[in-house]
């Protein structure tokens, strides 16, 4: 076993202050003159958001995980576990690290804090590349074929066979031929793709060189988001390693076959991770979707044939191509194959990166690797698929995670973002944030986005501020059908889900805001009566010690009163309180 130090910095990581972590693990190492006996690994983020997360391995102890490490910690470290011999269980991680990953399946993220992203020859020790020398080995006939079999379905939202994809492409007797990886992430909430190239860059590259080889491609482009620095740079670093090892360039691996690859900086327009804004904006262009057919596969960038996938749609060929379609057939579903990356954030105890197999369950996700709700206030419901999705009940919670099952809902997969809300989220106010996001971010070239969305959210600001009429609920249905069925792209076309779903499934919120000028989640301001109502106070004081302006009275054992005089509506006693005491 080699004795190592493995740091996680992603973003997380660092922001945190991996790097003085680090820093510091090699200053009090080289003191001991054990530097030469330890190898400090800088890896990207695991996932789970302990930072600073530290593993120590060695023969005498094995593996064990620390998490919030500060710089000020590791000379107690070292002196504890790395020369003494002792595990500090003050800093050690709980069970609850175990269960977040004990029912997790790792392929796309299976090198996410484990590997140095910075060093190439990690990545070549997991078995990097070796698939792009058997590849080169196949003609691209039977490469298309291999990822046909798999049953690898697009990961950014919509779905489509990625072997079919790449057919159509194939088959198009055209050349110059271009692959684009669309790391825009755009959705509130979602981090799964930057995770993965901080954490892993050249599997995506791997994954890209792979495509190319499969459609005839000489080159392709990695559209990131300019929001990404970190990204971005382990992109440019690994781009120049794998360059040097010939992996990439002219006749890669000595073969016939020659791929390049450049990344292009997006100004973050939720907008550019549709296909055809994304061509547009590679091009110099306003990113703007156009009218399909002709599909990108056919004519996409500079009009030639082009494919576009995801970074965890790209980060699976590896994989794929070294344990062969049939493997990654085997895990999942039916029609829905392989893991899927969630970014599970809100109320959950567990907030993090989660790859599961396809199939498994809401629940099971919430409430395994999520580790359940985060506070006593129960599960109200969970939104799926970023501003695109929809807002599913917890009668719906036993819904697999697969694309049909999930579309059935009214929600959409999506690229993986996974909001879970407890009873003090008001889902009325919720459709109005995701409207609100996309209003701001529609470009504006269709009639049904730039004036249907706009209508819906100031209907929506009108409800939420006790100005709601009951005719408003049959407009709010009426127009989300008419955007779903006439708006220019998908992102339009979706745009109105939010919408739809809290109507379905959470109508009484709307008839209370409409009908008793209530909000039940006390989290409409306009709503609230800032009262406390003394058959739901516990006489905890909460309120009291956050009241920014002393507005809350309160004394050991009594009810606490809000002075309206005093209050400036900032939510904070309501937001404290955990049993809803303030209405």
């Amino acid at each position: 076993m080699e004795r190592k130090v493995l740091i996680c910095m992603g973003t997380s990581g660092v922001s945190a202050g991996a790097r003085q972590v680090a820093e510091n693990f090699e200053r009090e190492l080289e003191k001991r003159n054990l530097s030469g006996k330890y190898q400090i690994v800088r890896t990207g983020d695991r996932g789970l958001f302990r930072d600073v997360l530290v593993d120590i391995i060695n023969p005498e102890l094995g593996r064990i995980t620390y998490q919030y490490i500060k710089p000020e910690n590791v000379v107690e470290l070292v002196e504890s576990h790395i020369v003494e011999g002792k595990v500090l269980e003050k800093y050690r991680t709980k069970d609850d690290y175990k269960r977040f990953f004990e029912k997790q399946k790792r392929i796309v993220m299976a090198n996410c804090g484990e590997i140095d992203p910075e060093n190439i020859e990690d990545y070549i020790s997991s078995g990097g590349y070796k698939a792009v020398k058997k590849v080169l080995s196949m003609n691209p006939a039977e490469v298309i074929e291999e990822v046909k079999k798999s049953g690898l379905r697009g990961r950014g939202g919509g779905g489509f066979p990625t072997g079919t994809k790449w057919e159509f492409a194939a088959r198009v007797n055209a050349s110059p031929k271009y692959i684009i990886c669309n790391a825009d992430e755009g959705d509130p909430g979602a981090f799964m793709d930057r995770s993965v190239l901080e954490g892993d860059p050249h599997a995506v590259i791997e994954g890209m060189i792979i495509a190319g080889y499969a459609i005839g491609a000489s080159e392709g482009y990695i559209y990131c988001r300019a929001e990404y620095p970190l990204a971005i740079r382990r992109l440019e670093i690994a781009l120049k390693q794998a360059r040097k090892k010939n992996f990439l360039g002219e006749k890669i691996f000595g073969s016939g076959f020659s791929f390049e690859l450049k990344i292009k900086q997006g100004a973050g327009a939720f907008v550019c991770g549709e296909e055809t804004a994304l061509i547009a904006s590679i091009e110099g262009k306003r990113g703007m979707p156009v009218a399909r057919p002709p599909f990108p596969a056919v004519k996409g960038l500079w009009g030639k044939p082009t494919i576009i996938n995801n970074v965890e749609t790209l980060a699976n060929l590896p994989h794929i191509l070294n344990k062969g379609g049939d493997w990654f057939a085997s895990i999942g579903t039916e029609k829905s194959k392989g893991t899927k990356v969630f970014a599970l954030a809100g109320k959950v105890k567990n907030t993090g990166l989660i790859e599961v197999p396809m199939g498994t369950t809401i629940r099971e996700l919430i409430y395994g690797p999520g580790g359940g709700m985060a506070s006593s206030i129960p599960f109200k419901g969970v939104q799926i698929g970023g501003p695109s999705g929809g807002c599913l009940p917890e009668k719906l919670l036993d819904t697999p995670i697969d694309y049909e099952s999930i579309t059935q809902t009214g929600a959409i997969m999506g690229s993986g973002g996974m909001i879970v809300m407890d009873q003090s989220t008001c889902m009325v106010d919720i459709a109005r944030f995701f409207l609100e996001f996309t209003v701001a971010e529609s470009c504006g070239k269709c009639v049904p986005c730039r004036i249907g969305l706009k209508r819906m959210h100031e209907i929506l600001e009108k409800i939420t501020r006790g100005a709601g009429k009951e005719e408003h609920i049959n407009f709010l249905g009426d127009m989300s059908e008419t955007i779903k069925n006439t708006a220019l792209c998908g992102l339009g076309n979706t745009a109105p889900n939010p919408v739809l779903t809290t109507l379905k499934y959470f109508r009484e919120e709307y008839d209370s805001h409409i009908s008793e000028k209530e909000c039940p989640s006390h989290a409409c301001v306009d709503l609230i009566k800032f009262e406390v109502m003394e058959d739901k106070c516990k006489k905890c004081g909460k309120c009291f010690k956050v009241c920014p302006t002393g507005a809350v009275e309160w004394k050991v054992k009594e009810y606490a009163k809000i002075n309206k005089d005093k209050c400036i509506k900032c939510k904070a006693c309501i937001n404290a309180c955990p049993f809803m005491a303030i209405k």
